[in-house]
């Protein structure tokens, strides 16, 4: 039977999807519900547009595209299934794929920003375009942004260039009414998107006060110290705003409940999101002190790629072009889906690659 699978209307936390019989083992996708649909172990998920599932009963993927650009998700993770079912004993692996959002138009004018909503810049609109560029043979099952726009932003411009050409769509669940508007009703494309969680979690931390004013002439009024100590310490916060500490409770804390899950259970991730929530996360992942911390810097629209395997994540760097091998060596997963894509659409071009 050709269910056709619709966007199921959001109206409170997402499901996991039951381990019950004939049903694939489907994690926890956010906030939004789940509907399978057993018959012939053939499972049609309700809101997972970018997801691959398979049955347990078997090693082939249940969902299958009917189009090259579509198919493309499909065989890596049937490749990835395979080798689960084929061996219990083996844990699986997931990418995990971090990235700071572009320049803001703040950031140009040297403001502080933290939860004000402001778009990229032409400059932050070709750095997510580059970062695109650098992770576009890097299997994605689905993305988490921010609930800010300029997170939000670049997250589109990078998947813009990835070559599965799939097609990020924002999970709109702030009503029962937006999700009943935000349903499609194509089983086809639905395959073909990609699912785009937002959360206030991952937003920049709040700078209370400072927020809109210019650094440097903040600065010159309470003094280069006492701003560098807002900025820099890790538990002392600026007027009425969140400290690193602050900010990292809330952002780890969304990341062990709502992402870990993900890539235990081998999806691929993206994170477009902030300096200071990602340096949050990163150092939950590489264990950083809170001394160690501050001193992270992180660079705009250069995305930075973790494994996570065996209960660990292991960083693997930036990867450096799509044209470029070296970053896919480090697991066959990463290196049998590249291949993938490139029987289907050719070698890329090396002027495509990001020096």
């Amino acid at each position: 039977m050709a269910a056709t699978t619709l966007y199921q209307t959001v109206g409170g936390t997402l499901q996991s999807c039951r381990n019950n019989g004939n049903s694939g083992l489907c994690p926890d996708y956010g906030r939004v519900s789940l509907r399978l649909m057993s018959k012939g172990f053939k499972v049609d998920v309700g809101l997972l547009r970018g997801g691959s599932f398979c049955s347990r009963k078997r090693s082939t993927c249940v969902i299958q595209a009917s189009g090259s650009q579509a198919m493309v998700f499909d065989e890596a993770s049937a490749s990835s299934s395979a080798t689960t079912s084929d061996s219990k004993n083996k844990t699986s692996e997931a990418a995990l794929i971090l990235i700071r959002h572009g320049e803001s138009m703040w950031n140009e004018k040297n403001l502080f920003t933290g939860c004000v909503d402001v778009p990229l810049t032409t400059k932050g609109v070709e750095e997510a375009v580059d970062a695109g560029k650098r992770i576009s043979n890097i299997p994605i099952d689905m993305i988490y942004t921010s609930s800010l726009i300029r997170a939000q932003m670049t997250a589109m411009l990078a998947l813009t260039q990835h070559r599965c050409k799939k097609v990020p769509t924002i999970i709109h669940e702030e009503s029962e009414q937006a999700g009943a508007w935000s349903q499609i009703f194509s089983e086809e494309t639905i395959k073909q998107c990609i699912p785009v969680v937002t959360a206030w979690q991952l937003n920049e931390r709040m700078y209370g006060e400072l927020q809109g004013l210019n650094k440097q002439e903040t600065a010159d009024k309470y003094g280069q110290e006492q701003v560098h100590e807002w900025r820099r310490s890790y538990d002392i916060p600026p007027p009425n705003g969140e400290s690193l500490e602050m900010c990292a409770e809330r952002a780890v804390a969304y990341f062990k409940e709502h992402i870990e899950p993900q890539l235990a259970g081998g999806k691929n991730l993206m994170i477009a999101a902030h300096g200071n929530s990602l340096r949050s996360i990163i150092m939950y992942l590489d264990k950083l002190t809170s001394q160690e911390v501050i001193s992270l810097e992180l660079a705009t629209g250069i995305p930075m790629l973790y494994i996570f395997k065996d209960g660990r994540f292991i960083r693997r760097g930036s990867p450096p072009a799509p044209s470029e091998a070296g970053v896919y060596a480090y697991t066959s997963t990463l290196a049998q889906y590249r291949q993938n894509l490139d029987d289907m659409f050719g070698k890329p071009d090396e002027d495509l690659a990001v020096s």
